[in-house]
């Protein structure tokens, strides 16, 4: 039987469509859908268990690939299977996220897995734009608790108008490249980058995803209701005690206050806030905590937020005591690590990034090889976070998705400032050695000083500045928080962080959990990052004010050089034969690539100190070096023959030449050892290319005085009787002038 299908097609406004459909696909699934633009086409799952798993949050996983069958491809690698995910799919996988999880019920707790993969794969459609939109469109089918659909949608600014979901070719000539995420009434996610945009840019971009963002949502509301609306499942809440959580805000709230306005360090008030808590639990027979549970737990940690808050909206004062919008103490240094090519340390407060730099050619470029997209970065961010840096001791179970998206955010955040001439690969990795409160924003500033350390000609120095919000919908209050700490991040009502040049902004993420904030509040709260953010730039440069001029003596110099197609093979030799002598002899690494416009040939030549640099350079000198006709050349006599001499052109070791017999002297020469030995240094002219031998022409006697009474040998005339050509009384008939009849020998 043929299933029913049901579509609803969303208008793009300039032609190009979104459709999500429904009724086809994976039907045991809790809700499914096919979501396609051109050829493009998401297919969508989602299953939720209906018994609620022990724990006290949602063990939600948001899962996103890209299957290379999509896209005609196989897989790379010796094994011919898609295997752990990239870093380009953990990324989409955090934006979809960052928007679900806040939309369930606090008190949800059963385990809901959302799977989007890339059924088909279209040049002009990048998929990621419409996996949040898969994703909502799938659980708005099914029966889960959920507050509302949402969607996401790419922003970007071509020629100075806005486009949504903008062809990989636009984003190219695109100064902005921002992901949005929202409800049709609240903006809940951003992220991007941004060629150094102001805040009121930055913001009207915000708003235009926004309305499209709308229609969207409208999209899956009229498909959930010509499936059908399901009921929504019932599940056991949480125990609540009003009682109970009045009685514990009573005992903690005003202790938790003093504490929090004693402005202590962060250990210092980790342990007060825990004296009061384990004080109040302690206030309760074991039988009560027994009977409570965890309700005592989770009253002490709303009545911690609250005094929290109330102690930043009422006195405008924070935990560590500053003002909100007063920056943490910084301190900065380069050139800390002998051996690298560049390194820093930038510290603010109990924030520390150790960030080092490695220069390299372009066989160090990291390749990207995705069913979407195929290319490699010649600049990319590393980030690290071990677990002593918040003094826990946890387990290493290589990069986490949370490591993967800071250290991509640094990256967007400093890639628009390195120069597109920049010869090296360029690699920055970030150790996060302490960390309270934005260790993402000190990997940028600690990135910019290692970079400018390490002699990278940055266009500008970025700096990143992590900022907060408590907002109070009751009394109209708001508090931005400059510099947020740790303890801060969780109880605000929205969290960004912002990176930026003196000159504007290069990139954000946000993330906003109050509905309906305005964007006047978004937009003082931009203006006040920016303050911040030019604070964190003038300690950066206090530290390295410009970009050191030269490498290090320890790092590698990298000089390219053009040489015409034709050439590339005599540089590399049979085999490679030529090139990897050359790099042993000059200890330098030699990179050679194809322009693919030009067809010219790029030579990347990385060697440190000057001298094996020089020498790879005076071998390509030599092997493109073209004599001129009528000029002058010093030439050396390098081999001995019966006819002649090999000679080198002393400025292009390697380029040789015949100098024949009779161009060594006026007289007759009977041996060329008369003249010229091995060794010998002297000039001579050039005459080209010779029309009789078709081989280059040069002379020594042209360049010495005619004796007295010379006289030329009169030229050969070829035509003379006898010659060559001559039949010489031959019989001129040839092998084909054969007899036909004539009968094949006989074997004998």
């Amino acid at each position: 039987m043929i299933p029913k299908v049901f579509r609803e097609v969303i208008d793009l406004g300039d032609g190009r469509e979104i459709s999500i459909e429904t009724g086809k696909l994976a039907k045991q699934a809790h809700g499914s859908v096919v979501v396609q633009s051109g050829k493009c086409m998401l297919l969508c799952t989602v299953v939720s268990n209906y018994k609620q798993a022990d724990v006290d949050f949602l063990p939600l996983t948001v899962d996103y690939r890209e299957k290379f069958a999509a896209a005609g491809r196989y897989p790379g690698g010796f094994f011919k299977r898609e295997a752990r995910p990239s870093d380009g799919e953990v990324l989409t996988m955090r934006l979809v996220d960052r928007v679900l999880r806040p939309l369930f019920p606090k008190d949800y707790h059963s385990e809901t897995q959302v799977m989007i993969q890339l059924m088909s794969h279209d040049d002009d459609v990048m998929p990621d734009a419409m996996a949040g939109l898969a994703a909502s469109a799938a659980i708005q089918l099914s029966d889960f608790p959920f507050e509302c659909p949402i969607s996401e949608a790419r922003v970007g600014r071509v020629n100075g108008e806005f486009v949504i979901n903008p062809t990989r070719a636009q984003l190219a000539e695109s100064d902005i490249d921002m992901m949005i995420g929202a409800s049709a009434d609240s903006v809940m996610m951003v992220e991007g980058e941004m060629d150094e945009i102001s805040e009121e840019e930055m913001t009207e971009a915000i708003k235009f995803a926004h309305e499209a963002i709308k229609v969207q949502c409208e999209a899956q509301v009229k498909l959930a209701e010509a499936f059908g609306k399901k009921e929504v499942r019932e599940y056991e809440p949480e125990r609540e005690d009003a009682d109970l959580a009045k009685k514990i805000h009573d005992m903690a709230y005003d202790k938790v206050y003093a504490v929090a306005r004693a402005a202590s360090a962060k250990h210092e008030r980790s342990a007060a806030f825990n004296e009061i808590k384990e004080e109040i639990k302690a206030s309760f027979t074991e039988e009560e905590q027994e009977d409570f549970g965890g309700l005592i737990s989770k009253y002490y940690s709303k009545a911690e937020k609250a005094a929290v808050r109330d102690l930043t909206l009422n006195e405008g004062l924070r935990l560590d005591g500053r003002k909100t919008d007063e920056i943490r103490p910084i301190w900065c240094e380069v050139d800390y690590l002998p051996s690298t090519h560049g390194s820093s340390i930038f510290t603010r407060g109990e924030t520390q990034a150790l960030a080092t730099v490695t220069l390299g050619t372009s066989r160090e470029a990291n390749q990207i090889d995705m069913p979407s997209y195929e290319g490699e970065e010649r600049f990319y961010l590393h980030y690290n976070f071990p677990p002593f840096s918040t003094g826990e001791a946890r387990p290493i179970r290589g990069t986490s998705r949370r490591e993967v998206g800071h250290g991509n955010l640094a990256q967007r955040a400093l890639k628009g400032m390195v120069p597109e001439d920049c010869p090296y690969t360029v690699r920055v990795v970030s150790e996060i050695l302490e960390s309270n409160g934005s260790s993402s924003m000190a990997t940028v500033c600690a990135g910019t000083m290692a970079m400018m350390d390490a002699g990278v000609q940055l266009k500008k120095p970025v700096s990143g500045i992590a900022m907060g919000l408590i907002s109070d919908a009751d009394s109209g209050k708001y508090a931005v928080l400059s510099d947020i700490l740790g303890d801060e991040d969780h109880l605000g009502d929205m969290d960004f962080k912002v990176t930026g040049t003196a000159d504007g902004i290069t990139a954000c993420q946000m993330d906003i959990k109050v509905k309906g904030l305005s964007y006047e509040i978004l937009v003082n709260a931009l203006k006040q990052a920016r303050e911040g953010r030019l604070h964190i730039l003038g300690k950066i440069t206090e530290t390295i004010e410009t970009p050191n001029t030269d490498v290090k003596d320890h790092a590698p110099t990298m000089v390219s050089r053009r040489i015409p197609n034709e050439f590339i093979g005599a540089l590399i030799g049979p085999g490679g034969k030529v090139i990897q002598e050359m790099q042993k002899e000059t200890e330098t690494t030699i990179v050679i690539n194809e322009d693919p416009v030009t067809e010219e040939g790029i030579v990347e030549i990385l060697g440190v100190g000057s001298k094996g640099i020089d020498a790879v350079m005076a071998k390509i000198d030599a092997l493109l070096f073209k004599p001129t006709v009528g000029s002058v050349y010093e030439v050396k006599v390098i081999k001995m023959l019966d006819f002649g001499a090999v000679v080198e052109y002393t400025e292009a070791p390697g380029n040789e030449v015949l100098l024949h017999v009779s161009e060594l002297a006026w007289e007759r020469t009977e041996n060329v050892s008369d003249v010229v030995n091995m060794g010998d240094v002297f000039d001579v002219k050039y005459f080209g290319i010779d029309s009789r031998t078709r081989k280059e022409k040069v002379s020594r006697k042209a360049l010495l005085p005619k004796p007295e009474g010379y006289v030329a040998r009169p030229p050969r005339d070829d035509k003379r009787s006898g010659g060559r050509d001559n039949n010489r009384g031959r019989d001129n008939r040839g092998r084909d002038n054969r007899r036909d009849d004539r009968k094949p020998r006989e074997d004998k």
